[in-house]
Parts: C-alpha cells; structure tokens; sequence
C-alpha cells in the first residue's frame, strides 16, 4: 500500500515528483537523525539508480549546479594564491597556500593525497592554475578536486560561496549516483529547493531524460533510504 501511495504521488510535469509528498520524505528523513542522535551532523543524500543507459556505450555525462543552500554545514575551502589572493585570503580568515608550500611536497604522492583529503575543494589564481599539475602531480585531479580557477576581476567571498554551493553529477562505470544535497539541521524548505534543483539538474543530463531514471531516495548518513520516485 505504502509503495502504491508512492507512485500516485509522482506527477507529470518538470519535476514529476510532487512538493507535498518530497516534504513528507524530507520530514521522515529529519525525524530519524532525531530518533536515532549521531555524534556528528548527517549529511542529506540524493541516490540516483539510472536505467537504458550502458556506462560503456553511450556517452558518460559530467555537470554541476549550483544548489540555493549550501548542503555542507563544514565544508573546508582552501585557496592556493598568488600574493594579492593571498593577502585576500588572510582577510577573510580563509585556509590558503602558496606555490612555494605545494613545492615543499615535492609531488610526494603521499603527501599530495593527504592535501586533497584536508579539505573539500581548491580555489586557485586564475594565473596558477596551469602550474599546478607541474608542482603536484596528477593528484588533485585524481582525488576530483582540480582547483576552480579565480580571477583578480571576481569577488573571492562569492566565489568560495559558490563552490560550496556547487554539487558535481558525474557518470562513472556504474549506474548508481550519490551527492550530498544537505544536512538533517537544515529546513525543510531549504532541503526541498536543493533537491528539486539537483533532480531537475540531473535529468536535464540524460539522453532521454525521466526514461533514464530507475529510481530515487532520500537518506542521511546513516538513515535508511526513503523512495521518492
């Protein structure tokens, strides 16, 4: 029955998902990080199983969007300067680096994973960027963390909000798709407008769009999965 009531909730339209019935699972998900307290904030999850898609055929997609929200409540930035980015940077009580500390790990594997493993993403001096796979390696890359390039024309406060606002979909070898879309303390409007952004986003990716979509859920870290589609 439960199963039944899900699919009549599923409209047509954009979204195909219905605002009444996404809030309900939204609610569900909040509820049980209520009901079952972790040690750390949860993480919101929108799981993507696709379908009529073969990973090795058709064309691999790639594409990101910026949410509304930002889904992490600590998301780490760090920003890899020249002298004025730096000084910025200083200013704005940012983590930063400059070439000089990235030679210092003299492309030690290790050391560059380590890096990469420090913070969610890299913003770089538009006039660095190409030195950086010289300096480190391969490894930001490997780790999809490739700095986002900024210039001296843009804002650095609006560029880190933006990166932190940023989600990636990306077609690997399988047809499973995870991004994190929010946290259990944010509102319920907020994880909404994320959520419907990130599956418009998503849909709007694939050859044939809906027709592509298996199914979705809804999670936090450690909750179950609720079906939304």
């Amino acid at each position: 029955k439960q199963w039944y009531q899900r699919r009549v909730a599923i409209t047509a339209g954009m979204s195909k998902i219905q605002k009444d019935f996404l809030l309900e699972s939204i609610q569900e998900v909040k509820q049980g990080a209520v009901d079952k307290k972790r040690k750390f904030l949860e993480t919101v999850e929108l799981q993507i199983a696709l379908k009529n898609y073969d990973p090795a055929r058709d064309k691999r997609f790639s594409g990101t969007v910026k949410l509304r929200h930002t889904p992490k409540s600590n998301f780490k930035i760090c920003i890899i300067g020249d002298e004025r980015h730096l000084d910025e940077a200083k200013s704005l009580k940012l983590e930063y680096k400059s070439v000089e500390d990235l030679k210092k790990l003299n492309k030690n594997k290790k050391l560059v994973k380590k890096l990469a493993k420090s913070y969610d993403a890299f913003i770089a001096s538009d006039g660095l960027i190409k030195q950086i796979p010289r300096i480190l390696g391969p490894g930001l890359n490997k780790a999809g963390k490739f700095p986002t390039s900024l210039s001296h024309q843009e804002a650095m406060e609006d560029k880190v909000e933006t990166v932190k606002r940023t989600i990636k979909f990306q077609m690997k070898k399988v047809l499973c798709l995870s991004v994190a879309v929010g946290h259990v303390q944010m509102e319920q409007d907020e994880l909404l407008a994320n959520i419907m952004l990130a599956v418009n986003f998503l849909v709007s990716l694939l050859k044939k769009n809906w027709q592509n979509v298996r199914s979705l859920n809804v999670k936090s870290t450690m909750g179950k999965p609720i079906r939304i589609y």
